[in-house]
């Protein structure tokens, strides 16, 4: 605990997406991580290898951009940083650990951004989200661009922020959360790779289904290169007896997948 809030104090963070909570999430998963490291081991292991498959098709290898790079225990950075001129890693919040790991490559740049693009949003600066990313992606020789298990994410903390205060949620606002993000990707020149957990599943002991939800709130994704297990909670982590699995797809080409 005083070593999560000794991060969290020392970290530097824009301040909007320090008091929306993004600072604090960050933390908390760097910690979560470590404590699932062996639960989490196949998972972050059969995304790295989707990454490296999407590079060995690539004819051209100059820019890679990294939406959702959070701790980097998903994404095969040193492979990334020699195979590339240019890599950029994407995301609201670049932990210490992460921050120190990038300094041994050079040519790895740290961009801080609100991927989502609600932090205007929810602080009443703006009435809808904001395409942050776009711009980004849309640069002249970006050969890759990944999303490392980040869409699903990206309707977590905007729906919380308006349930802790009582507020009404806009219409919609995860489905067009993940619609936006699946668009910016769909129109990027660039060769697409894509991970991201779809379904939330809670088991008990005895194997039998508890609950589930539907992480993509609605949003069909067509047909996976590969899909897996992720044991996100073993037992004792959310509650003694019950263990979450997030089911995983993975696109090693968006594009070619969008087609059909």
């Amino acid at each position: 605990m005083l070593r999560a809030w000794a991060l969290y104090l020392t970290n530097p963070a824009h301040p909007a997406l320090r008091r929306l909570g993004y600072l604090r999430e960050s933390v908390s998963l760097y910690y979560r991580s470590r404590r699932c490291r062996a639960a989490w081991h196949s998972h972050l292991d059969a995304s790295r290898g989707v990454i490296l498959g999407a590079v060995e098709q690539l004819p051209k290898r100059r820019t890679v951009i990294v939406l959702g790079s959070g701790l980097l225990d998903d994404i095969p950075l040193s492979a990334l940083a020699s195979g590339f001129s240019r890599v950029i890693l994407v995301d609201a919040v670049h932990l210490w650990p992460v921050r120190i790991a990038v300094r041994r490559h050079p040519n790895v740049e740290r961009v801080t951004l609100d991927i989502g693009g609600t932090s205007g949003m929810l602080l009443g600066s703006a009435s809808t989200p904001d395409d942050t990313i776009g711009p980004l992606c849309a640069e002249e020789h970006v050969d890759l661009l990944i999303s490392a298990n980040l869409l699903s994410q990206l309707p977590i903390l905007p729906l919380d922020w308006f349930e802790e205060r009582g507020l009404p949620v806009p219409s919609d606002l995860a489905r067009n959360l993940i619609t936006s993000h699946l668009d910016v990707l769909t129109r990027t020149k660039a060769r697409v790779c894509l991970i991201t957990d779809t379904v939330e599943i809670e088991l008990d002991r005895s194997g039998r289904e508890t609950d589930r939800l539907d992480l993509m709130h609605g949003v069909g994704l067509p047909k996976p290169d590969k899909t897996w297990d992720w044991n996100l909670a073993p037992f004792g982590e959310a509650a003694p007896d019950r263990r979450i699995v997030h089911r995983v797809q993975a696109y090693s080409d968006w594009h070619e997948a969008v087609r059909g």
